[in-house]
């Protein structure tokens, strides 16, 4: 559970045998305990002689060391993801107690062999340098970002106390086999630690930038320089919104309906110049920005522009005493915080529902890709909207907090992150606010034997390296059949090869650039960690230089397959064009497999036989599926995931409940029958 990488012996990081000794050598310590754990043991387990663990660690002393550099390695790794993914201080201490207490990375087995490793630290320099590499490490990540939201000594003493109880949890967890400790809710319990202690040790946020300064993903260059809204900024927002809302509302949903509607016409009169800002901003390939970022908003305003009219409650005949009716009102003015990887898409998205009902909306859109939510906001007013109804808040994690908190937000909608979207949920609880998650996933994608591979391929790639591999439904486990393996691998392998990648604006262009220097380093933290962990690589792994790629975030489209689903790439969301296949059995086994996974956000099939499909879909726990195609998403069908992969729906008439509140109402007949 060590949050520092430490450094590894070459044998036990680059040769496979060695690495095979190490997990040995973990089992046995989760077995049978320091003691039990001998180079005789271990070679049992390997079925090789001790001399041959000798001659890779000398002694046990250096086996055992090796093993727990191995697991700080493996811990540091998970951490280090986690918190280049963070967009703030308090996102970077999610991240260190998220990667140290998520079920992800907690299980019998390593939590076994960490104690064993405590038990000795202390009687063994070799091991318990190992351990102190450990909480320094912890305690540095902590106070790095504690110190931007508190005093320097406050900031010591809480890093301090949130490591013991990180400690504290792995130590009751393994003594008593995880059945007195739930992962969870201690995660819950620190969160309200670091919320209390910031509450009484606040520091004005110094280190919040005052601008946001995206940049082109393809040249590294700053694109504009935008101010972020404050606190005081939000206050003027919310309070505009307050009023044009009320305007808004009062209009018919006919009336409101046509401005989506002019709305929509503007959007796609606009395509094209609208796109080319996409591109600039996103990094994508412009054949993509025109093909689809720009018109699937327009889609959707036009979708909920014809809907508005229809937003209604029921009648509801309750005998010769009286009738009863429900109402959908407005919920008043909402906030919605986007992602960066389909900015003006999540804006139409979260935008034409709300406003369909009758509410403002409030957009704060990544700080990675702002533009193209301010253009959206000027063609609104263009089209007729009220002035104050739509309106774009810059800024970074701040003032998305600052936005959630207010208490002029009626409701919150997200599209982001798993931990980001805790944090959101979490702030939006204060207020008892309702809340729309759209997270995360690690998402499967299951071709059987009788599938139509050409097809399959197809669902595959578009499922991995569309969009550079940046959607969240990505169906990043790619499970074959095994008796197709080959014959899909040998498809996959000459259509990767041909893919162009390059500058976006080049119509030929299938793959741009990751959208930002951080999103590079956890793409190649990913790769870097499967092929430590001894995953197959089958093509791609490399950031692309020379050239134009030297100035961009360029990364080769790449393609592992491993044959069980241990590595941590199986488990974690890699967000870039990483395909990972990996072959199974039986139906059976691969809906328990597909099913392994805190995400469920979505799944594919791919077979000719359409009763399994149905039967397939019906047991896999997601919520967007697709059957013989991938990645399709009409504005009619609601999406949204299930588990860690967020709550309500985007789209689809289910949306429409997420922005409205339903008032009953009971209208008598007749005189009060009372019994006084």
């Amino acid at each position: 559970m060590a949050t520092g990488s430490a450094t590894t012996k070459a044998p036990s990081r680059h040769d496979a045998r060695a690495r095979q000794l190490i997990e040995m050598t973990i089992d046995s310590l989760a077995e049978v305990g320091f003691t039990g754990t001998t180079l005789a043991e271990i070679g049992k387990r390997a079925d090789v002689s001790p001399g041959l663990v000798a001659h890779y660690f000398k002694d046990k002393n250096g086996l055992l060391e090796a093993a727990f550099r191995a697991l700080a390695f493996r811990h540091g790794d998970a951490v280090r993801l986690r918190m280049i993914a963070a967009d703030s201080p308090r996102a970077r201490v999610q991240a260190v107690i998220d990667a140290s207490l998520s079920r992800t990375e907690i299980d019998l087995r390593t939590s076994m062999a960490w104690l064993a490793f405590w038990g000795q630290a202390l009687q063994h320099p070799r091991l318990h340098r190992v351990q102190r590499a450990y909480q320094k490490r912890m305690l540095s990540n902590l106070t790095h970002a504690l110190r931007a939201m508190e005093t320097p000594e406050e900031a010591r003493k809480t890093a301090a106390l949130i490591a013991a109880m990180i400690d504290g949890v792995w130590l009751r967890g393994a003594l008593s086999s995880w059945n007195e400790v739930d992962p969870e809710a201690a995660r819950e319990m620190l969160n309200f630690v670091v919320e209390d202690s910031l509450a009484r040790h606040p520091i004005a946020a110094a280190s919040v930038p005052a601008t946001v300064r995206p940049v082109n993903p393809a040249t590294g260059e700053t694109i504009a320089d935008l101010p972020v809204a404050t606190a005081e900024d939000i206050d003027r927002m919310v309070a505009k919104a307050q009023e044009g809302q009320r305007e808004w509302a009062a209009l018919s949903g006919t009336e409101r309906g046509r401005v989506l509607r002019r709305t929509s016409d503007i959007l796609r009169e606009r395509n094209d110049a609208l796109a080319e800002i996409e591109t600039r901003n996103t990094g994508k390939p412009v054949q993509e920005t025109k093909a689809v970022d720009i018109i699937s908003g327009a889609d959707c305003l036009e979708y909920y522009g014809g809907i508005a009219s229809t937003v209604a409650g029921q009648f509801l005949d309750l005998g010769a005493a009286a009738f009863g009716y429900t109402r959908r009102e407005p919920l008043g003015v909402c906030a919605g915080i986007g992602a960066w990887n389909y900015p003006m898409q999540i804006a139409c998205w979260k935008a034409a529902p709300a406003l369909a009902c009758g509410n403002a909306l409030i957009f704060k859109p990544a700080e990675q890709t702002p533009m193209t939510a301010m253009e959206l906001e000027g063609i609104f007013r263009e089209a007729g909207l009220p002035e104050g109804v739509f309106q774009v808040a810059q800024g970074y994690g701040e003032t998305g907090r600052s936005l959630i908190a207010h208490p002029g937000i009626a409701k919150v909608s997200l599209t982001g992150s798993v931990p980001t979207g805790r944090l959101v949920m979490g702030e939006a609880a204060k207020g008892l606010k309702p809340t729309t998650l759209e997270l995360g996933g690690k998402s499967p994608l299951i071709v059987f034997e009788d599938a139509d591979l050409d097809n399959a391929v197809s669902g595959a790639m578009m499922a991995n390296f569309y969009s550079t591999g940046q959607i969240c439904s990505n169906g990043t486990r790619v499970f074959v059949h095994r008796s197709v393996l080959k014959d899909f691998l040998a498809r996959l392998e000459k259509r990767t090869k041909a893919l162009r990648i390059g500058d976006p604006f080049n119509p030929e262009t299938h793959l741009g650039p990751l959208v930002s220097a951080t999103q590079l380093d956890l793409v190649l933290g990913h790769i870097a960690g499967a092929r430590r962990e001894g995953v197959k690589l089958l093509m791609g792994g490399e950031r692309l230089t020379g050239g134009e790629y030297d100035r961009g975030f360029y990364v080769e489209p790449t393609v592992f397959q491993a044959e069980d689903d241990s590595a941590s790439i199986v488990r974690d969301e890699v967000f870039g064009p990483v395909m990972l296949v990996l072959p199974f059995d039986t139906e059976e086994e691969v809906i328990a497999r597909a099913n392994d996974t805190e995400f469920g956000l979505a799944a594919g099939v791919f077979t000719r036989d359409l009763m399994r499909a149905h039967t397939v879909i019906a047991a896999l726990q997601a919520g967007s599926c697709w059957i013989n195609d991938y990645n399709v998403t009409p504005i009619e069908l609601p999406f949204g995931g299930y588990k860690n992969s967020g709550v309500g729906r985007e789209n689809g008439l289910a949306a429409i409940e997420h922005y409205t509140q339903l008032k009953s109402v009971y209208v008598a007949k007749g005189d009060v029958d009372a019994p006084y």
